[in-house]
């Protein structure tokens, strides 16, 4: 941990270099194109962090696609919320958790049909940013196969923005991915005993 400068003059000149190395960082980043942000990590608030960026998008007007794998019937605040907004479309998986459905087969035909849909927002370049909820529990579980995953987040059209959530994130999307983020868990509620609450886990 960096020491606090106390002396008026010493801090101004610290911040002085911080920003100009900031600065010079800013000048060099000046490349416009899609960026791929993976989040991971066995911490609360992935999918959260995704539709925040969904708002944001949409804040600006631009256009968004969202596929929920694993999510099922389990209906909650933010589907009923994005549905009506415009430039959006949202997409979840038929079939519920896998530890509810209990069947490999049904699974991965549950699987196949969401990536239709996503492969789908994937190719159309009029969608600006696409959010794969959950994606990573597909590839672990080799419902989907990775390689052709890969590919068509390799295709998408130049422009668009792509954001993926789950653990367990494979090192090959870790690779591919210009942005990631490793969500980690400190202490959640549910090992406390309280469920899960309206406005935040749903």
């Amino acid at each position: 941990m960096s020491k606090t400068v106390k002396d008026p003059e010493l801090h101004k000149k610290r911040m002085q270099a911080i920003k100009s190395h900031v600065d010079k960082r800013i000048a060099k980043a000046q490349e416009d194109k899609g960026t791929f942000v993976l989040l991971t990590g066995n911490g609360k608030g992935k999918s959260s962090s995704a539709l925040g960026m969904v708002a944001r998008a949409l804040g600006h007007g631009m256009k968004v696609g969202v596929v929920q794998f694993l999510k099922g019937e389990w209906n909650t605040g933010e589907i009923d919320f994005f549905k009506e907004q415009k430039n959006v479309q949202w997409e979840i998986m038929p079939a519920g958790f896998t530890w509810e459905t209990q069947n490999r087969e049904s699974d991965i035909a549950s699987s196949e049909q969401a990536w239709e849909k996503a492969s789908a927002m994937l190719a159309d370049p009029s969608i600006d940013l696409v959010v794969l909820d959950e994606l990573t529990y597909l590839l672990h579980y080799e419902y989907l196969l990775e390689d052709r995953v890969l590919k068509a987040l390799m295709d998408r059209p130049e422009a668009q923005h792509l954001v993926v959530t789950g653990r367990g994130a494979s090192d090959a999307l870790i690779e591919l991915a210009d942005t990631v983020s490793e969500i980690k868990e400190v202490k959640h509620a549910f090992k406390r005993g309280i469920k899960a609450q309206k406005g935040l886990e749903f």
